[in-house]
């Protein structure tokens, strides 16, 4: 899994999150601006860097890591203070690491057992955070690339209802919903896209694959009907009827009729009825 894209989109989307991770408290991100950094002139490149926007306040240099590499904390380190000789910048620095695991640790620490040891360096363990309490959106979006294979879909599909019930924003629920098929695409590759689209609605998929491969059917039966019928009728019933036919599905995912009619450009009112009808 491209473990270092997931979580910078994770830190753009939702870089409260960050915080969340390292105990801070997470409005702090409206202070900081998150990017990756490359040092040019060595061609380091750091996963993530918040930088915030009074002087008074640390930057964070935020590295994931999901190998085990013995010289991962010397890289780390030359790339921290190079970036810090390279910039103008005055703020004091602390340093994140991301592991999935304690096994993963196993960079060579003697030469900088002193900066580990203090509140310059903070390592998160992923599959350790269960222990906090009332785990965010960004939390558990975090925790599912760690999750079983066995219950990632369930662990997902939990992830966006809890979403969809908390953010009223359908823009950031659209990005949540992309950031987890993403996951899911990377956990599980043998999973279709018709099993990966299934999971979410399509208010806030009108761009994935789901959401494109049932209108896609929806037009093939419309164009199929419309022959059979010999008339221009026949092919908009066709697409409609296409249309009505997944309306179960998307009640059952959790879509509110207004979601669905919108999602579905129907009249409302003829959802509503067609939601009647199937039950």
């Amino acid at each position: 899994m491209k473990t270092d894209s997931i979580f910078y989109r994770i830190f753009q989307s939702i870089p409260a999150t960050f915080f969340e991770l390292i105990n801070q408290p997470p409005q702090l991100a409206s202070v900081y601006q998150f990017s990756s950094v490359e040092v040019k002139q060595l061609a380091f490149r750091i996963d993530g860097v918040f930088l915030p926007n009074a002087a008074e306040l640390p930057i964070y240099f935020a590295e994931v890591q999901f190998q085990p590499d013995k010289k991962f904390y010397s890289r780390l380190f030359t790339e921290i203070f190079n970036y810090l000789d390279k910039t103008e910048l005055t703020n004091n620095w602390r340093g994140v690491v991301i592991y999935p695991n304690r096994s993963v640790d196993t960079g060579d620490t003697e030469r900088y057992t002193e900066l580990l040891n203090s509140q310059r360096v903070t390592r998160v363990y992923l599959d350790e955070l269960s222990s906090i309490e009332a785990s965010s959106i960004g939390i558990e979006t975090v925790k599912l690339i760690i999750e079983p294979e066995s219950t990632a879909t369930i662990k997902a599909v939990e992830i966006v209802n809890i979403a969809r019930q908390q953010i009223p924003d359908v823009a950031t629920i659209r990005e949540i919903i992309q950031l987890i098929e993403t996951i899911l695409i990377y956990k599980l590759p043998r999973l279709s896209q018709e099993e990966i689209g299934k999971m979410f609605g399509l208010n806030e998929l009108k761009q994935t694959r789901f959401y494109q491969d049932v209108f896609a059917e929806g037009r093939q039966e419309g164009k199929q009907e419309g022959r059979e019928e010999g008339r221009q009728e026949g092919k908009q019933e066709g697409r409609q009827e296409a249309k009505l036919e997944t309306i179960p599905q998307l009640l059952g995912l959790g879509l509110s009729i207004e979601q669905i009619a919108q999602a579905l450009g129907l009249d409302e009112q003829v959802v509503r009825q067609a939601a009647q009808s199937k039950f």
